[in-house]
């Protein structure tokens, strides 16, 4: 795929899903821009450059002179790192540029709204009842205790400086950053643009690093085995950053995750194990120069254009472990290193190879838990029962997307033509597709978990198959048409409280919808009657009045018990789903709620 084909595909995919989002009364119909703020950083989620949790907020305005800006954030579960987004969307099908005053326009009006924020100056100027008001009293309170702030210009345009000077706040360092079309691109193909970079280990470490050379072995490359040492990995991230992984498929995002803590903990109390617990890193070079060590051997002195392909967070790990715990020691710490030095050949090849490199060097670690997990058996019974089951009317019926994209296939396989497409779509509507996460928020609110429905795509998804998928010890849940039809009403119920909760509120819908839901089942569950839901396709007026009451007792309850932190950060604690069933008072059931 060439640049202006993924430029197509990202211009089409906005605009589908712009489509679907009319089609289905319960989507919040965005701007133009602020889709495009989401399927770019869903795309960077995918490639591991940003969390897993990243909101939407679209903010923009003029305080006193200054202009602020902000269209959406993400800030990691220890509340240590943060990332903040702006767009610049222009709507462009062809391969066009923007200059960089455009993009430095963008950064100084994200900047002076971080800046503004951790000096506490731009709270007053907020209503008190917007989402942004509390992100930004988020900002204020973890500000002091942030080890990594990153700012990312979006365009679907190409710029020339897809990286500014980092700057300095109140003691923070603020790095600065272009997310244009082909960066993109360049990330999601996995064969990324090396920087012209010199990396001398001589003057990092004081001498050449020992290392195996194996010179003209083959076609497209030589090869070199070395050890790294702790300190240099160091250095090398806090003095290039990003810069040094843009060929790695993930970027650092925290010391949370399960491997991550791992390296993290290692490097703390075993610093001298860390080798050989380490599966070591990836490198790719352009040139290389050899010189002898002082014990005469052979040792590589500095590298050009290096990039790491695999072992990115192992590098970050150093530099962040050290900087939140200056006691930890990098100098008995190494690293073991594979070196691939290109040799001079075609440059498509080249890349083609490196793009090999990466990917299969980082093989062995899982991008999506539910892509994972798209062949468990309740998955394929789900969508079994998707395609044999139709709606009351005996035409439409519910689509189950197992497989990412599989929805777009199914149409263009099936339907053929436009005509045909659009056919197909009045049958199989977008509003009635429904993917693996959205079915995991969707039951765990109706089960009494909102807790775990807030917790994001992926996170809630990996404890939804826990319950309906456990270990061997445990029976899985095997659906039945039964079953199947009483999930759909489920589905419905979650569906029909976004649309009826859209109006009442300004932020933490989401929030306030799962959370809603929760308490609907926990006082009304075995009163409910899900089939009768199925056989109507939609909720009774006695239904949806309950779910707005409920829904305004929720809101208050969660701003209440939330105090000064995040409602959102909030909702995902199991206290706060205990809060709020303690509390939450029982609304009488409507004489239409049931019957229809």
């Amino acid at each position: 795929m060439e640049l202006v084909d993924f430029l197509k595909q990202t211009q089409t995919e906005i605009k589908e899903e712009l489509i679907g989002r009319q089609a289905d009364n319960s989507q919040v119909l965005p701007f133009e821009d602020e889709l495009f703020t989401e399927v770019i950083t869903n795309h960077m989620v995918e490639v591991g450059m940003t969390f897993d949790n990243t909101v939407m907020c679209h903010y923009h305005a003029k305080v006193g002179n200054a202009n602020v800006k902000i269209s959406g954030y993400a800030i990691s579960e220890e509340l240590d790192q943060l990332d903040l987004y702006v767009s610049l969307y222009n709507d462009v099908d062809e391969i066009t540029h923007l200059p960089d005053s455009e993009t430095k326009k963008s950064v100084e009006y994200c900047y002076r709204f971080l800046t503004m924020t951790a000096d506490g100056k731009l709270a007053g100027k907020i209503a008190e009842n917007t989402e942004i008001y509390t992100f930004v009293k988020t900002i204020e309170a973890v500000f002091s205790d942030l080890d990594q702030i990153r700012i990312y210009v979006l365009t679907d345009c190409k710029v020339k400086s897809k990286q500014f000077q980092s700057r300095e706040h109140a003691g923070k360092t603020i790095k600065l950053e272009v997310i244009d079309i082909e960066r993109l691109y360049n990330h999601t193909q996995s064969g990324k643009p090396r920087d012209e970079l010199v990396v001398n280990f001589t003057q990092a470490w004081g001498e050449a690093l020992p290392c195996v050379w194996v010179p003209g072995q083959f076609e497209e490359y030589d090869y070199a085995m070395t050890v790294i040492p702790g300190e240099a990995l160091r250095h090398l991230y806090d003095k290039y950053g990003q810069r040094i992984l843009e060929a790695n498929v993930r970027s650092f995002l925290s010391q949370t995750g399960k491997v991550n803590k791992g390296i993290r903990d290692t490097l703390r109390n075993e610093p001298d194990k860390f080798m050989a617990f380490n599966n070591g890193i990836v490198i790719v070079a352009d040139e290389v120069a050899l010189e002898r060590n002082s014990e005469g051997t052979p040792g590589i002195s500095w590298l050009k254009g290096m990039q790491i392909v695999n072992g990115g967070q192992t590098t970050a790990s150093m530099f962040f472990t050290k900087k939140k715990y200056p006691d930890t020691d990098l100098s008995i710490v190494r690293v073991p290193a594979k070196i691939i030095v290109l040799k001079k050949s075609n440059s498509v090849q080249e890349e083609n190879l490196i793009t090999d490199i990466a990917k299969y060097a980082n093989s062995q670690n899982a991008i999506r838990q539910s892509d994972l997990a798209a062949n468990n058996p309740f998955h394929i019974s789900i969508e079994k029962l998707a395609l044999s089951t139709f709606c009351p009317d005996g035409t439409s019926r519910w689509f189950y997307e197992r497989a990412a994209g599989s929805y777009k296939v199914m149409l263009e396989r099936e339907g053929k033509t436009t005509a045909g497409i659009n056919a197909l779509k009045k049958t199989i509507p977008t509003k009635r597709k429904i993917t693996k996460t959205d079915l995991a928020k969707f039951m765990c609110s109706w089960m009494q978990k909102p807790d775990v429905a807030s917790l994001g795509g992926q996170k809630s998804f990996a404890v939804f198959m826990g319950i309906v998928a456990p270990s061997e010890e445990k029976k899985p849940f095997d659906p039945q048409p039964s079953d199947y039809k009483k999930i759909i009403a489920q589905v419905i119920i979650f569906k029909e409280t976004v649309r009826l909760t859209r109006p009442m509120f300004e932020a933490f819908k989401a929030n306030i919808n799962t959370y809603s839901i929760a308490c609907l089942a926990y006082h009304y569950a075995d009163k409910i009657n899900l089939n009768e839901i199925w056989d109507n396709q939609s909720l009774s007026e006695g239904l949806e009045e309950m779910i707005k009451e409920y829904a305004i007792n929720v809101n208050e309850l969660l701003r209440k018990s939330a105090g000064e932190k995040m409602i959102s950060e909030w909702a995902k604690k199991p206290t706060c789903w205990e809060y709020i069933q303690k509390n939450i008072p029982k609304i009488s059931i409507h004489s239409q709620a049931i019957e229809f």
